[in-house]
């Protein structure tokens, strides 16, 4: 009896699991800067003294750390712009192999600063760390989508956000004082990425290259389907090749994709604004701004440690990022987004109120800590691990790395913007700064329910027809109103 073509593989789960490491490290630096910051301030006045014998200024010290904070995203803005490129030269598994050079290096950098006394070290160490990680935004769900059957695309999507979540918890718990967040230990903290490079770089020559690749831009057929047999456990693989020779067909008609052709072409300009406000909506959710300051949000709701505390909101977004990845290709993406996003906005509303009024009595700040934790988990339901691999899905071969890119540059802009300005707009608004988060989640709930679409159960180039069917409807619709008024309508097509 042959097996179902639709079922998890050995192969699948071990190739899923080794790209994985990738968004691992991305979590892991995001959230690793955070704890030993009294130290490694500590350790660049003790550089400026031992450099120019006085201490630094207190304004210099807050804008190198800010620097070493930010530095971050700039370099993840580098990365993604540039997964296109290396996608389509390298293929999608060479590109990750060769991209962990970054993290080599901007590992190395910072696990050496101290001995080398250099505070620029740090500095140069997180933009490169961040060009890998933008890398990883990119390449990861991009692998992981074409590898994946239809059926199981969305929950081994989910695996990018889950891996991320997971690297933030890791850091959070590495960086306590008594593991390595001390001030003899804090550089090795820093450095502990280099290993899962070398991990990553040893295990990623035993995973195969995306056969959607190899068969649509390599022509490799036979090479192709033997992957795919081996991916899916099974001989059968007739219709996984069919549906990729039809889409390598239809690409080979069109002319190469460029960042602007996303924009101008009406058969991409859709799905690329969906792409991007879906990134949008991410970012401009407020959780960075939740997990930034979390620790002073227990703090002035009189939690005696809040470290731990924050660790608990880590816990809470690993569970819920697992729940997603569960009920994903049964609830479908769009529901999923829609629930995180309106559920965030409640859950906005409840911490300003919390916050107001947790002056007047105890029972307010533990309101507020609620509210963090119900933020999260909503956040990981939906607007979390859901814009990650759904630009995937509505792109199809040809223009996805590019959509990619621009995507992926808007989630770090958008990430850089917010870790720059909230500390501004908290203190002009005080407790009332989360309302700003909740207008943007009403916003991005009602561009979702209004223009995205469900991608559930369905193959790339059926996403893809469906935004070429629209199109070709709106621009009938226009055709047939202007020729009742009896005005000719120029042949050929409309930009």
């Amino acid at each position: 009896m042959e097996p179902r073509k639709d079922k998890i593989t050995c192969p699948l789960v071990f190739t899923v699991l080794i790209a994985a490491i990738g968004s691992l490290q991305f979590g892991y630096n995001t959230g690793v800067i955070n704890a030993p910051e009294k130290i490694i301030k500590n350790f660049y006045n003790e550089t400026y003294i031992h450099r120019y014998d006085k201490p630094i200024p207190e304004s210099l010290q807050t804008s190198l750390w800010s620097l070493s904070v930010a530095i971050f995203s700039v370099g993840g803005m580098f990365g993604s712009l540039s997964v296109g490129y290396f996608a389509n030269r390298f293929g999608r598994r060479n590109a990750m192999l060769l991209v962990n050079v970054f993290a080599l290096v901007g590992g190395a950098l910072m696990a050496l600063s101290k001995l080398a006394r250099s505070m620029e070290m740090i500095i140069i160490g997180r933009f490169i760390i961040g060009i890998f990680s933008g890398f990883c935004t990119g390449l990861v769900p991009m692998y992981i989508g074409e590898l994946s059957p239809t059926v199981y695309r969305g929950a081994l999507g989910t695996l990018h956000q889950l891996a991320i979540v997971v690297g933030i918890l890791i850091a959070q718990i590495f960086g306590l004082e008594f593991i390595l967040g001390s001030a003899v230990l804090w550089p090795l903290l820093l450095g502990i990425t280099v290993i899962l490079s070398v991990i990553q770089c040893a295990l990623l020559p035993f995973c195969p290259e995306s056969p959607r690749y190899l068969l649509i831009v390599k022509k490799e057929y036979e090479k192709a389907e033997t992957i795919l047999q081996r991916l899916r456990g099974t001989h059968d693989v007739a219709s996984d090749i069919e549906e990729m020779k039809e889409e390598g067909h239809r690409m080979a008609q069109e002319k190469p994709v460029s960042f602007i052709e996303l924009f101008r072409s009406r058969q991409y300009r859709q799905p690329i604004i969906i792409a991007i406000v879906l990134q949008l909506s991410q970012q401009l959710s407020g959780i960075n701004a939740v997990f930034y300051y979390s620790t002073s949000i227990f703090e002035g709701a009189g939690v005696a440690q809040p470290v731990y505390a924050t660790i608990g909101a880590g816990v809470v977004n690993t569970v819920f990022t697992v729940v997603s990845l569960l009920i994903v290709e049964r609830a479908g993406r769009r529901t999923l987004h829609l629930t995180g996003l309106g559920g965030m906005a409640v859950f906005a509303l409840i911490m300003t109120i919390a916050l107001r009024l947790k002056d007047h009595a105890i029972g307010w700040s533990y309101v507020s800590i609620v509210a963090t934790f119900g933020f999260v988990a909503l956040f990981e339901i939906g607007p979390g691990p859901i814009p990650w691999f759904i630009v995937a899905e509505l792109f199809s071969q040809g223009p996805r790395p590019a959509a990619m890119a621009v995507s992926g540059c808007s989630n770090w802009t958008a990430n850089f913007l917010v870790g720059m300005l909230f500390p501004y707009a908290a203190a002009g608004c005080g407790p009332y700064v989360f309302l700003i988060f909740m207008g943007l989640l009403i916003l991005f709930f009602i561009f979702t329910f209004l223009k995205v679409p469900e991608t559930k159960g369905r193959t790339f180039e059926e996403i893809a027809q469906d935004f070429q069917r629209t199109k070709g409807m709106e621009h009938s619709s226009k055709r047939n109103s202007v020729e009742l008024t009896g005005v000719k309508v120029p042949e050929g097509p409309m930009e």
